[in-house]
């Protein structure tokens, strides 16, 4: 009976150990989940689903089509905010785009970001990101590509993505209208133009230098 009695709470310590703790609850929708039916974290995260449960902004699909999908539907534009949705366009292998919810605003050209299926983890795609870091690397701060933090590397990975824009979690002003967005290869050839006696450089934005000169951009 002593035996029985030591060995009781050895084996309930056991029991909690071993028991796996509550996934995070994830809207998932069989388009956009890899298959995943179950109403519990599944093993392979898309970004859609889960940057839909973190904003609670309900559009469904590819997230190439997200911002096309906004339009009239929530208000968009090219800063980013707590809780909105930045949206990636296609560019290289990602031929489907991306979606990740900021989470908080660090300075003008650095914020962090929540998403999934960015990075491999441990060798396995469709894992979950939270909290790391991305950054403007537009010529104008305007956010129109950013360097985004890679795992593997344990560094903010060497492309420059293009950004359609962020989705706000609320309804768009009446007549929303919107500029043109410049494409990734118009941003690029404007940092490759001479700049004449006068104009200002990149490096009269002190945020923009520190930047510069610690990531090497």
């Amino acid at each position: 009976m002593k035996i029985a009695r030591l060995l009781l709470p050895a084996a309930m310590i056991m029991g909690a150990i071993a028991t796996p703790a509550v996934a995070r609850v994830i809207d998932i929708d069989d388009r956009d989940a890899g298959g995943a039916l179950s109403a519990d974290l599944p093993p392979y995260l898309q970004c859609v689903p889960y940057a839909r449960q973190l904003t609670g902004i309900q559009i469904y699909g590819d997230a190439h089509t997200w911002w096309g999908q906004a339009e009239g539907r929530y208000a968009r534009g090219f800063k980013p905010k707590v809780g909105a949705v930045m949206a990636f366009r296609p560019h290289g292998n990602s031929r489907l785009g991306h979606v990740a919810a900021v989470s908080k605003i660090i300075d003008s050209r650095t914020v962090l970001i929540r998403h999934a299926n960015w990075s491999p983890i441990n060798g396995r795609r469709g894992q979950i990101e939270d909290h790391v870091r991305a950054i403007d690397v537009s010529p104008d701060n305007d956010w129109s590509a950013v360097r985004v933090w890679y795992g593997p590397s344990q560094a903010l990975g060497n492309t420059h993505w293009p950004l359609a824009g962020f989705i706000y979690p609320s309804r768009p002003k009446k007549n929303e209208r919107l500029g043109e967005r410049p494409t990734l290869a118009r941003a690029e050839a404007k940092v490759d133009q001479p700049r004449s006696r006068g104009t200002p450089s990149r490096d009269d934005d002190p945020i923009a230098a520190i930047i510069k000169r610690e990531l090497a951009i």
